[in-house]
């Protein structure tokens, strides 16, 4: 079973978490070019496109209100950002979930 999907600390409804994978796997696919996780962070690199900044920031916040153990930061701009995802030692595997999630599918 999906970890992204099932996890019981995000309190997004269940019916809402297929669309919030969707919009992150779009994300993946369109903009990421290179993922590294050391420990408890992985950092995604995204390439540019009008508005992009304003989609992470946005898609950061609502992941944050959603499930609060991530911790979120937004480096750069349009052209290129870096995305940090940070989470507590217990959610290790959420992490490792998003982290492959995102090597699959920049791939």
């Amino acid at each position: 079973m999906d970890p992204l999907l099932t996890t019981e600390a995000c309190t997004l409804p269940t019916v809402e978490r297929p669309l919030r994978l969707a919009e992150l796997d779009d994300l993946f696919r369109a903009h990421v070019v290179d993922v590294r996780r050391d420990g408890l962070t992985t950092r995604l690199t995204l390439s540019g496109a009008e508005g992009l900044r304003d989609r992470v920031t946005d898609l950061a916040a609502r992941e944050s209100s959603c499930c609060s153990f991530f911790e979120f930061s937004v480096d750069g701009d349009d052209e290129g950002l870096v995305l940090t995802v940070g989470v507590p030692e217990q959610r290790a595997d959420i992490l490792a979930a998003l982290t492959a999630r995102a090597e699959e599918l920049s791939a």
